[in-house]
């Protein structure tokens, strides 16, 4: 990902220029500009996927996601994340989302 500051300073035509660059995000770091489009690109080249949890009863905890690779994540990846003695006690898990045939489905 090429990361190009200070696009304050420049010219449309010039950023025009630089639109045709792949791979790339312009920001301004002094205004605080597009900080969401480098956020959102460095997601989509990692490959990685928040997971959320729910306790039973409760909403959904969405200040702090469990973090995964999306090429292959596992309910005993996730519950590794949590706590290596957990998976010995997991029975299932209800997942939500586009990855499963039924909302929800019953997963484990």
């Amino acid at each position: 990902i090429f990361v190009l500051n200070k696009i304050d300073q420049i010219t449309i035509e010039e950023l025009d220029i630089i639109d045709s660059i792949p791979h790339h995000v312009p920001i301004s770091a002094a205004h605080g500009w597009n900080f969401e489009a480098l956020l959102e690109m460095i997601w989509q080249y990692a490959n990685m996927i928040r997971i959320y949890t729910k306790p039973r009863g409760q909403i959904p905890d969405y200040t702090s996601p469990v973090i995964l690779h999306a090429n292959s994540p596992t309910m005993e990846d996730f519950c590794n994340r949590l706590h290596r003695g957990i998976l010995g006690q997991f029975k299932y898990a209800w997942v939500w989302g586009s990855s499963v045939r039924h909302q929800p489905q019953r997963v484990g």
